[in-house]
């Protein structure tokens, strides 16, 4: 029996993704953020509700943060506090894991091994489908039908086969982190998406919006795009789409020529009820109305400070942590943040450069923070450099070709929803905070832009250039965005030498750089 490509590219990623965990077994985890995922899993598995900072986990902090929780609204020693500061749903995924492994070490082998088998290894084949989707119109205007079809399915398969093999992709499963969840979900989302364009069934619709209400309740950072989405496919849906894209107009004619008027409003609803819950149940821990998460005064305060720099920084990441009341934190750090750029808002452009160049920096942080803090051992020189160039170069490739590859696309309702992706997620980072990790959500999008690029080359480029003065435009920006892209990378690169220096040395595992 033959088996389909989707299922052979899962299987590899797999694999891929299962060398690492299994070679970790022992592992435990560290960062602060994963402690915290830990917590509310384990509270959430052991039927204490979404708690943190019980007692027994107040003592591992005690070195790191002095912890007042004797004036804390509802805090109970033995269970901890309610909290509204995380989004829920990848907590509760591990609390799944947790329930049926139980809550001794071997959960975190757990976790891994759940996560690349249901979250890492899917990302290929959805990445296919995707790319499937996405490749229904032609990159090009001269090709016969037949070997369009043809380059579409190289492009798809193509697309797939980077996400299999990225290797931040492959190694992330390995930490508890919210990205594992929300990669798989915001591919889901999208294949939903483009389907609801393609053929706006109620099951397409549905899914969309629940897909979509998933992912903002893994991080709520989604939120502008989901929005924008669902207003974009109700605009198209009453519009009727008859200019946009002809595999709507096919939807129209199986239902009878009329356009689904209402269709757009579908996925509307049924995202307001997956995250609608959530909603009301932090309102109600705060007796005011309350979003998704409460992080962002947080994230404004670290985006501002002025010591920051728009990125993560460990020294003021611990200035609120000792405000355990969720609501309070979160104003706190906002009227700060407001303050600080009122003292100096000259700053407010040259943060958002800064964190436009941390979201499309190179993916080195996680890697110098475990060395450094000797987590995996001594590495010699020419091995450190080797395993630096696995992991850093793919990205360098795949950026720069989607650069042009975006170059190549051909407006309708598809290639604009994809745009809005690309835009609205990055804009959230650009005006609050920003770090290279946050780009790889993209990074199975950018693979099928690069792709197209791969299958259609130079030649290509030059035929958008010579087609029109839109052509020239966008190969004009793409050839400007793969300029500022080596111009970001030789900044981040000067700027990191020091430190790139010192983890080269002979006790570069030993320096202790903070994440």
């Amino acid at each position: 029996m033959k088996v389909s490509f989707p299922v052979q590219i899962y299987l590899v990623a797999l694999i891929l993704r299962l060398i690492p965990v299994l070679l970790t077994r022992g592992l435990g985890i560290g960062l602060d953020d994963m402690f915290q995922y830990d917590m509310l899993a384990r509270s959430l598995a052991s039927g204490n509700g979404f708690r943190w900072y019980a007692q027994e986990d107040l003592k591992l902090l005690e070195p790191y943060v002095n912890f007042d929780l004797s004036t804390a609204k509802g805090y109970d020693p033995q269970y901890g506090l309610y909290t509204s500061f995380r989004a829920p749903l990848y907590p509760a995924f591990l609390a799944v894991i947790y329930f049926f492994n139980g809550l001794d070490f071997s959960r975190f082998f757990a976790a891994r091994l759940a996560q690349a088998v249901f979250l890492g290894a899917p990302l290929a084949p959805l990445t296919y489908w995707v790319a499937k989707q996405l490749s229904h119109f032609p990159i090009t205007s001269f090709e016969m039908k037949d070997e369009r079809r043809k380059k579409s399915e190289i492009v798809a398969r193509t697309a797939a086969w980077i996400a299999a093999c990225y290797p931040m992709f492959i190694v992330y499963p390995l930490g508890l982190g919210t990205e594992n969840l929300f990669f798989f979900l915001l591919l889901s989302s999208f294949l939903f998406l483009l389907k609801s364009i393609e053929n706006p069934s109620a099951f397409n619709l549905l899914l969309s919006g629940l897909f979509l209400g998933l992912t903002a309740l893994t991080r709520s950072v989604i939120l502008p795009f989901a929005g924008l989405a669902i207003l974009f496919l109700i605009v198209i849906a009453r519009s009727g789409a008859t200019k946009r894209s002809p595999s709507w107009n096919q939807g129209l004619l199986r239902r009878g020529n009329h356009p689904p008027r209402n269709d757009g409003i579908i996925i509307g609803i049924a995202f307001v009820l997956v995250i609608a819950p959530w909603v009301f149940r932090n309102s109600l821990l705060h007796d005011k109305l309350t979003g998704i998460e409460t992080s962002m005064g947080y994230n404004l305060y670290l985006g501002y400070h002025p010591n920051g720099n728009g990125s993560f920084m460990f020294g003021p990441s611990l200035d609120l942590l000792t405000i355990m009341d969720d609501a309070e934190r979160d104003e706190v750090g906002t009227q700060k943040a407001i303050g600080f750029l009122v003292e100096q808002p000259e700053r407010f452009v040259p943060l958002a450069i800064n964190r436009l160049g941390f979201f499309f920096g190179l993916e080195k942080r996680v890697l110098m923070y475990f060395y450094s803090n000797n987590l995996i051992g001594y590495i010699s020189k020419p091995l450190f450099l080797i395993i630096s160039a696995i992991l850093l170069l793919p990205f360098v490739f795949v950026s720069v070709s989607a650069c042009l590859g975006l170059s190549l696309l051909k407006w309708n309702s598809e290639t604009a929803l994809l745009l809005l992706l690309l835009t609205f997620y990055l804009l959230p980072h650009v005006f609050i905070l920003a770090e290279d990790r946050f780009h790889l959500a993209l990074i199975p999008f950018f693979a099928i832009l690069a792709a197209q690029f791969w299958a259609v080359g130079f030649q290509a480029v030059s035929a958008r250039w010579h087609e029109s003065n839109a052509g020239k435009w966008m190969v004009a920006l793409a050839v400007l965005g793969v300029f500022l892209l080596f111009l970001n990378w030789g900044f981040e690169l000067s700027r990191d030498a020091d430190k790139i220096t010192a983890l080269l040395g002979p006790d570069g595992n030993k320096t202790y750089f903070p994440y």
